[in-house]
């Protein structure tokens, strides 16, 4: 790790106020204890006043509204695009398309090791790769305008057949790797199933999922002074700068991005086809031009979590102690860019077995580009693998927390390295306390209360506890406070808070002392909000940056009026760390009644007990894990994105036709934690955005089974398919 400091120049050029007489350091009082102690959102009062302005809020002189077309066919040519009605429409001041869109630089490797996602680089040809893909912009004076004459253009297609038959048994699937290799395999697994005493082979299903957060993608584009400045709602500015000065052909210098204010992200606020439409339209009219997509459009621009069939077969001894393990997925992916939803690699952390073999693979079906979200790949697979071991435990007459124990992995099952920490027994021993589980009867549809049958289930959950190279500003300020620059997002998980609470610990003084900026590409490379990577990341950088800062403070007469600066970079720590195993984890316990007149499944109260790191403020931590079990709920009851075969689009692409959790359907959920540092953070984090997620809709479905006697391996877990599997207490 590296730090630097500089004066004035650099307190200067980074925006740093000026204060008219130095304070001495000795006026500083030293505090600490800020890490670990709940606080309210720095940024709280700003939301609920509505002074916090998002993207698509923020008022620029001269400003025009672009709105995307959106293909209506799922495959094919287009044939032609009619302007000339739509550039007579009142307002309508352009019309960007194929024939007339700047060409892109689409040859590269972005910072987060992938090519750009095609459909984000739009109007380059005539092709159409899945309905709702973007042929072209109208820009005009006013929203309003531009909706009115998108919907208004004529495009003709030349249409070809399209497949959007996503099943498990495609004989096109293959192989893919993702962020992850794509197959593992160990031991004779064959041979290992056939000496089992208990084996299960089972598939299980997942839907297509979106994300559905509140705040639409927007982007403003404008040139001031030959650079381009973009205001954003992104998962990180760094990240979409980046993107943009390679599609455009730019100096890294000449694009700045912006993204102070996020209304939830989950993986999907990246590089789209707002912001890059954007970037097209202000270069044409040389004005500012914003897009915002609506709620359909999202539906096909912004990705989603593919459908998923995995296949698990396990087998074990009498005692349930596991012999063989296989877990292969396939999930869909489009036919112009490879996304794979890892979902085989959880299995490759939670058990081991003398034989053990996963497999990642996919089909390219003309469907939009799938896309990160929360706990990719984790997600849909702990609901396959930890069901698989609930029907295992079944088998073995061995209680599901304790078959879970006793397969607990030493080291990792497939790269056999350590783990930095392993506390899930811990998670499952106070879960299992606070939850009631001692006592329960393992016996299916014993409990009923008039129509309702009453049944509890568990789960285990990890997700990987990665970091990402960032670099931090941290500023002594002549009026005693602290300024920090850093080019991190917070998309409502209390990132600024968390950072303000790490920020004034490694400076030992007071939250109130600590001014925190984030959300500009300016302040320097930084990590994306994603993975669960972010907070951890960026206060790495910020501890680095305020422990140098401290000690040259401690040789100063005093603060400057132009203030000190010190500048940190992760890059070499990280690079010097050892090879670990590093994951949060969590054990998940559910209550659901099964109405069996009406089939309705209510999940009557959860609790989720984590091992995830120091929990840097309790108070957002812990709306965290429950937003994430929350999500469980929805997974597993609710969500469920269903494409037409005849048109390739969504049957209900709107928060009207995708049914999410609501109030009424979240009643009692918990979220703790045990004590977890990691030994190798200079905090102890390791992350909480996507952990609380995992399992959760594992432990619902096992809690069904408990209650009806029947297995259901295909989410969501809806009335009419509790009425048709019947069962003996249905």
């Amino acid at each position: 790790m590296t730090a630097t400091t500089t004066g004035a120049e650099t307190a200067t050029t980074t925006g740093t106020e000026t204060a008219t007489s130095p304070v001495t350091t000795a006026a500083i009082p030293t505090v600490t204890g800020a890490v670990g102690t709940a606080h309210t959102r720095v940024e709280g009062r700003d939301k609920v006043t509505g002074a916090a302005r998002y993207a698509g809020e923020i008022p620029f002189a001269d400003l025009a509204h672009g709105w995307l077309v959106l293909s209506t066919v799922a495959r094919g040519r287009i044939g032609s695009v009619e302007t000339a009605p739509v550039l007579a429409m009142p307002g309508v001041l352009t019309v960007l398309h194929h024939k007339n869109a700047p060409r892109l630089h689409l040859d590269y490797i972005g910072l987060l090791g992938v090519r750009p996602d095609p459909t984000a680089a739009v109007f380059q040809n005539d092709r159409v790769a899945h309905a709702g893909w973007p042929v072209a912009l109208v820009v005009a004076e006013t929203s309003e305008q531009a909706r009115e004459a998108a919907e208004a253009l004529v495009v003709t297609y030349e249409q070809e057949p399209h497949d959007i038959d996503f099943r498990g048994d495609r004989p096109d699937a293959f192989t893919l790797d993702g962020h992850m290799p794509a197959v593992t395999e160990k031991g004779d697994l064959d041979a290992e199933l056939a000496a089992s005493a208990h084996v299960v082979d089972v598939e299980y299903t997942t839907p297509e999922e979106h994300h559905a957060m509140m705040e639409p993608h927007a982007a403003t584009a404008r040139w001031d002074d030959g650079r381009l400045d973009v205001v954003d709602s992104n998962q990180g500015t760094t990240w979409v700068a980046d993107e943009l000065s390679r599609m455009f052909s730019l100096d890294a210098s000449a694009v700045r991005v912006r993204s102070e204010h996020v209304g939830g992200g989950f993986g999907s606020k990246g590089v789209r086809a707002h912001q890059v439409s954007a970037v097209m339209a202000a270069t044409a009219l040389r004005r500012p031009v914003r897009v915002v997509l609506n709620r359909r459009q999202m539906f096909s621009l912004t990705g989603y979590r593919s459908p998923t069939a995995q296949r698990i077969r396990l087998g074990a001894d009498a005692d349930g102690r596991l012999r063989a393990l296989e877990h292969r997925s396939l999930s869909q992916t489009s036919t112009v860019w490879d996304f794979v939803e890892p979902s085989a690699g959880v299995a490759r952390v939670m058990y081991d077995a003398p034989a053990h073999r996963t497999a990642i693979e996919a089909v390219r079906l003309d469907v939009p580009s799938p896309t990160w979200m929360r706990a990719p790949g984790e997600a849909p697979g702990a609901f396959a693998l930890e069901a698989a071991l609930d029907e295992l435990a079944e088998r073995c007459g061995v209680d599901p927390i304790e078959l879970r124990l006793r397969n607990e992995p030493e080291r990792g099952p497939v790269s056999g390295m350590p783990f930095s920490g392993h506390n899930l027994a811990a998670c499952f021993r106070e879960g299992a306390r606070r939850f009631g589980w001692a006592g329960r009867d393992p016996r299916p549809g014993l409990r009923r209360e008039g129509n309702l049958l009453i049944g509890t289930g568990t789960a285990a959950a990890s997700f990987p506890a990665g970091a990402g190279p960032s670099t931090a500003a941290v500023t002594a300020e002549a009026d005693g406070t602290f300024t920090v620059r850093i080019a991190a997002a917070d998309i409502g998980t209390g990132a600024r808070t968390a950072l303000t609470l790490v920020a004034a610990d490694a400076l030992r003084v007071a939250p109130a002392r600590i001014r925190m900026r984030i959300g500009d590409s300016d302040f320097g490379p930084a990590m994306i909000a994603g993975g669960s990577t972010g907070t951890r990341s960026w206060a790495w950088a910020i501890t680095v940056a305020a422990d140098e800062l401290r000690e040259r403070l401690a040789g100063e007469a005093g603060i400057p009026a132009e203030g000190v600066t010190v500048r940190s970079d992760t890059t070499a720590a990280l690079g010097a760390l050892a090879q670990k195993e590093r994951h949060s984890f969590g054990a998940q316990f559910a209550e659901v009644a099964v109405d069996v007149t009406t089939g309705e499944v209510r999940v009557r109260r959860m609790l989720g007990v984590f091992a995830a790191g120091r929990i840097v403020n309790p108070l957002t931590a812990r709306g965290q894990l429950v937003g994430g079990m929350v999500w469980g709920i929805s997974m597993a009851l609710h969500e469920e994105g269903i494409r037409d075969r005849a048109s390739g689009g969504h049957y209900g692409g709107d928060l009207a036709g995708y049914h999410i959790a609501t109030n009424a359907d979240v009643p009692v959920v918990e979220a703790d934690w045990v004590d977890d540092p990691d030994p190798d953070d200079p905090v102890g984090i390791k992350g909480i955005g996507e952990v609380g997620i995992v399992g959760a809709a594992a432990a619902i479905a096992n809690a069904v089974w408990h209650a009806t006697g029947v297995r259901h391996r295909s989410l969501p877990i809806r009335p009419d398919r509790i009425l048709t599997a019947g069962g003996p207490h249905v």
